[in-house]
């Protein structure tokens, strides 16, 4: 390109817009206006496998944007994008069309307990824990989503099911020892629609089951208020616990459940 004034200019302008879109204090400000309107909505979390969808495209080519280069732009670009994600929510475009009954577990201090007894007897305990939770699931064709270092996320095609899954898991993991350490499960069961992305799922249905076993005490199984209305209050007794938790609804209602019988009863 020749050296003129006009390139000149458009040089110095193009300097002076990156600098401004790096510019440390318009960045903050924009990403926690977004935060504070929108949530924080974490833009590149399982988007890799999607499908086309003119949405989906934009958010993925946004996430790149940002991890390469973050800036007030593609803030701004995300805040645009997680409204319009919100809006499609409302209305229920987005959705699955179909209930699934999404499950999360957790170990209650996991990461804690790892970093005194070290790699070789954490893994040994994340192996026993595995060996309890998933042959519950499976065996009621639950399905794994996914694997979350010490928890994972499954789903199920009604509630019934997934709660037989969580009793009968929570029984065979309270049987588990390592080093005199006994893990204690926590988990969070949600029946909603959520949309299938690949093999996994995602939307408001699946950030509410996780919210719940955040919440869940030691040993506790957390269900949101549409799960136990799917469920045979002669089965599962329930107690209603105060829940409140940022990505939720806010008149949600949460209700830790037992078996009034054997986990056998909601066993297909």
């Amino acid at each position: 390109m020749r050296d003129t004034p006009g390139s000149r200019r458009s040089t110095r302008l193009a300097s002076a817009v990156r600098r401004l879109n790096r510019n440390a204090a318009l960045l903050s400000a924009a990403r926690n206006t977004r935060e504070w309107a929108l949530g924080e909505h974490q833009i590149e979390h399982g988007l890799s496998s999607a499908r086309g969808r003119p949405a989906d495209l934009a958010f993925r080519q946004l996430a790149a944007l940002r991890a390469g280069e973050p800036g007030v732009a593609g803030e701004l670009g995300a805040a645009v994008l997680q409204s319009w994600q919100r809006l499609a929510e409302a209305q229920g475009r987005g959705r699955g069309e179909v209930d699934v009954a999404v499950l999360f577990t957790d170990l209650v201090g996991f990461s804690e307990w790892a970093l005194t007894v070290g790699d070789e007897l954490a893994v040994e305990l994340l192996r026993e824990v595995s060996a309890a939770v998933e042959p519950p699931i499976l065996t009621r064709r639950g399905q794994v989503v996914k694997r979350l270092g010490d928890g994972l996320m499954a789903v199920f095609r009604d509630a019934p099911t997934a709660c037989g899954a969580a009793f009968d898991a929570r029984e065979r993991v309270s049987a588990v020892t390592v080093a005199g350490h006994r893990p204690r499960l926590r988990t969070g069961i949600h029946l909603g629609r959520p949309r299938k992305v690949g093999r996994d799922y995602l939307g408001i249905d699946v950030n509410v089951a996780a919210r719940l076993a955040d919440a869940a005490q030691p040993d506790e199984i957390l269900v949101s208020d549409r799960t136990l209305r799917a469920l045979d209050p002669q089965v599962v007794a329930s107690q209603r616990r105060q829940f409140r938790a940022r990505g939720a609804p806010a008149d949600m209602i949460a209700h830790a459940v037992s078996p009034l019988r054997t986990s056998v009863a909601l066993r297909d």
